[in-house]
């Protein structure tokens, strides 16, 4: 006697999901976006922009900031024309890196502020706008290139300082009394106005390369630095910014400003081409052309399809015209009339007329029945397709009893 032993049942394929798919990809996605955070959130606050005392980076100016603080001098970074404004009192020296970037309401709010109290203006690489407020008289010459340069000039401090990095913008002046040091091609690069009476003096620097924090080091850049922003005990150290809301003009142009003339005459014809572009495309296309469905639909579900249509938009007369067509285009073969003549009501009812002479009343209401008009109700419209149904049925039946007739043999 054997026995047969069943196979175990092999272990269902169990399908892996999109999630378990993608989870490795996702996750390493994740991780370097958490890193990124991480890293930024942990850097924000050491990088701040170029001659920032804040910033540690190669163009960054903490090295000096430092500097400045172990010899006794604060530093207060300001962003605004308002705030360096406040801040510039009597005895304080203010530095501002960026000059030209100051509108003229700036420049003239900041030159008001300062100018009757004692102390010190260093501007760096001003323009001719900065020039004109803070130092009249001074033009600005093409830039040299930077380089180490002696200070050949009187001043003791760039005396005492040596040779530095400076070039950039040079300045001349007729003033008298006006300090040129460190010149490129016979103009200075370094210009100190004396102060008029008690009132401040100003610096003007063609370059800011010896303010960075990889060149501090270098040659007399420290010292130079630190005489002329370290005279006062208080160091404004204003940073300009485009985003300052004192830096909107009045007189700026608006939108519509900033558009070329004639665009209304341009706005009106884009909108007549759309205008003419919708109607074009909006036109009728013509009568509905037939195709072939792309799928085989059964004759039972198209006939309930249109029947539910008829049905929701009450087209009984629609309906009754497909019925009789239909009925006049199925019993014109049987009666000997040809397709072309199948709705032709002078050939079709005669040859009906024909067809049912024997039976006693028939063909009384067949032109109404076949080509009458649309019913009044839904119960008038079955009662059609039952007569319709009737007629087609008898019209078959005798066709099927007819005697044939069989050749000679």
């Amino acid at each position: 006697m054997t026995t047969t032993a069943q196979a175990a049942p092999a272990p269902a394929r169990t399908a892996r999901g999109p999630w378990a798919r993608s989870r490795g990809p996702l996750l390493a996605l994740l991780l370097l976006v958490v890193s990124g955070v991480v890293l930024g959130a942990l850097q924000s606050g050491e990088q701040h922009g170029r001659l920032d005392p804040r910033s540690a980076d190669r163009t960054g100016s903490r090295a000096l900031s430092q500097l400045l603080a172990a010899q006794g001098v604060s530093t207060q970074v300001v962003t605004t024309s308002e705030e360096a404004a406040a801040a510039a009192g009597p005895g304080t020296t203010l530095l501002v890196t960026d000059p030209d970037v100051l509108t003229p309401d700036q420049l003239t709010g900041l030159h008001t502020a300062t100018s009757h109290t004692p102390g010190r203006t260093v501007l760096l690489a001003p323009g001719a706008a900065p020039l004109e407020t803070f130092a009249p008289g001074v033009r600005v010459k093409s830039p040299a290139g930077v380089s180490v340069r002696p200070p050949s000039c009187a001043l003791p401090e760039a005396r005492r300082a040596g040779s530095v990095l400076l070039g950039g913008l040079r300045y001349v002046t007729d003033v008298t009394g006006a300090d040129r040091c460190y010149p490129g091609g016979g103009r200075p690069s370094l210009l100190r106005l004396p102060a008029p009476g008690s009132a401040r003096d100003t610096v003007l620097l063609g370059s800011a390369d010896l303010l960075y924090n990889h060149h501090l080091a270098e040659h007399g850049n420290a010292s130079l630095a630190l005489q002329l922003l370290g005279t006062h005990k208080h160091l404004i150290w204003y940073l300009p910014s485009v985003s300052d809301p004192s830096s909107a003009q009045d007189d700026q142009p608006g939108f519509f400003g900033l558009i070329p003339s004639g665009w209304r005459w341009a706005l009106l014809q884009l909108v007549l081409a759309a205008v003419f572009t919708a109607l074009w495309r909006a036109r009728r296309l013509g009568p509905l052309v037939a195709e072939k469905l792309p799928v085989t639909v059964p004759a039972a579900e198209t006939t309930e399809g249109h029947a539910r249509l008829y049905e929701q938009a009450n087209a009984r007369d629609r309906a009754a015209d497909v019925l009789r067509s239909a009925t006049r285009t199925r019993l014109a073969p049987l009666l000997g009339v040809s397709s072309a003549h199948a709705h032709t009501a002078d050939i079709l009812l005669p040859a009906v007329h024909a067809h049912l002479a024997s039976a006693p009343g028939a063909g009384a209401d067949l032109p109404v029945l076949l080509f009458g008009t649309a019913p009044a109700d839904d119960k008038a419209l079955v009662h059609l397709a039952d007569q319709l149904d009737a007629l087609e049925s008898s019209i078959v039946s005798q066709e099927r009893h007819a005697p044939r007739e069989h050749p000679d043999r």
